[in-house]
């Protein structure tokens, strides 16, 4: 379910991530090489980038496919940025609040993305639902797994996680709720990115005075490329990058199945 991209270094045009190479995001959205679920990335796609002297991220996002968008190629050549992050969407509930459920979705300093699924949303997570402030659940920028995953995140940023204590308690978390979760999630800030790999590819380039691009799949055939392992926290900033197992969740800690009747 979904293709994102991550990218930190010296500022480029955006293009040069996420159209012009063979494989590019762009590309992705209809011919993916390496995506385990679904096979087409058409229902929506958005990118956030920050700018110069900025600390809050500009996004562009649309309920098309990136395609079907005329005017982005011109915009991704002429726009440049040292920290971008984007995503093409296939939705887990086809139409589900269009626009405003296409990553990513953003909050202060940072941009946000999770390419998987939550089975049995919503009934699976209800019992996260009281750890959340309710203006978080009332605020909620669409009703999707993708969105309630990202205020999960917030939640802990706000109380003062670092990013990666949040998205890894995040994960373990979820997973307790809804075993069989995918979740690997994207967080950019300016000069961060924090991803997990569970239950999908993540992939890294990152070339001495460039930067590092962090992926779902590679957008080309660079030797380069790294592939990060399954249960992996993977933490880049502008002169750094560590990658930490992540802590697989108790099998005694997962809820009971529901007994409740289907409807």
């Amino acid at each position: 379910m979904c293709r994102h991209l991550a990218f930190l270094g010296t500022p480029l045009p955006l293009g040069d991530l996420l159209t012009e190479p063979p494989h590019s995001l762009y590309r992705q959205s209809w011919e993916p090489r390496r995506q385990r679920y679904g096979t087409v990335n058409a229902d929506g796609f958005g990118v956030g980038w920050f700018a110069d002297g900025d600390p809050v991220p500009a996004r562009y996002r649309r309920a098309v496919p990136i395609w079907a968008d005329l005017s982005f190629t011109d915009l991704a050549r002429v726009i440049r940025s040292g920290a971008v992050l984007a995503a093409v969407r296939d939705a887990t509930l086809p139409g589900a609040d269009g626009e405003a459920a296409a990553a990513p979705f953003a909050s202060g300093s940072w941009l946000f993305s999770h390419n998987g699924a939550v089975p049995g949303w919503p009934r699976s997570v209800a019992p996260l639902v009281p750890a959340l402030p309710a203006t978080d659940l009332l605020s909620l920028e669409a009703r999707t797994d993708s969105a309630f995953v990202w205020a999960l995140v917030l939640a802990r940023l706000r109380a003062g996680d670092d990013p990666g204590r949040a998205l890894a308690d995040t994960v373990t978390e979820v997973a307790e709720a809804a075993p069989g979760a995918r979740l690997n999630l994207l967080l950019t800030g300016a000069d961060t990115i924090v991803a997990t790999a569970w239950g999908d590819s993540l992939w890294y380039l990152s070339r001495e005075g460039l930067g590092t691009v962090v992926a779902s799949e590679p957008y080309d055939d660079d030797p380069l490329w790294h592939e990060v392992p399954d249960r992996t926290l993977l933490t880049v900033t502008r002169t750094d990058l560590r990658a930490t197992a992540l802590k697989e969740p108790s099998p005694a800690s997962a809820p009971a199945p529901s007994k409740e009747p289907r409807t």
